[in-house]
């Protein structure tokens, strides 16, 4: 998903210590950083796709400040896929805010990194019926 100039597409998540969210989303992901930097470490999560943790705001992040946005991770598969992922992270230690259920969406859960950025667990998007028709009259 590389932008005109070739620059990427960056998401970025504010945090009081950027050494342990590093390890954090590292084990988590099961990725490595591009570069670490003392307050700014980027991930790339697919081709031009970055994923970063700052931490140049730190005094003005804390667990307790209600979370209204989430980064959403979309797992292809069944629902048995999610509920895999859930269980692979409860062993993590992650902090649970919602077990998995059911939305009108599919199967989901909803987690909290440590410094309480919330992290959504969901399938990927499938189109409404009739998606394979209107993929083949696109295509």
């Amino acid at each position: 998903m590389t932008v005109s100039g070739g620059a990427s597409r960056c998401g970025r998540r504010y945090v009081t210590d950027v050494e342990r969210a590093t390890a954090f989303y590292s084990d988590l992901f099961d990725i490595k950083p591009v570069v670490t930097t003392p307050r700014y470490v980027p991930f790339e999560v697919a081709p031009g796709v970055l994923f970063a943790l700052w931490s140049g705001r730190a005094d003005q992040v804390t667990p307790q400040t209600p979370r209204t946005s989430e980064v959403g991770l979309m797992v292809p598969g069944s629902s048995s896929a999610i509920d895999a992922l859930h269980t692979e992270w409860v062993a993590k230690g992650v902090t649970v805010v919602e077990e998995p259920h059911d939305e009108p969406f599919g199967r989901t859960f909803l987690v909290t990194d440590p410094d309480g950025n919330l992290i959504r667990v969901s399938p990927v998007d499938r189109p409404p019926h009739g998606g394979a028709a209107l993929r083949s009259r696109i295509a």
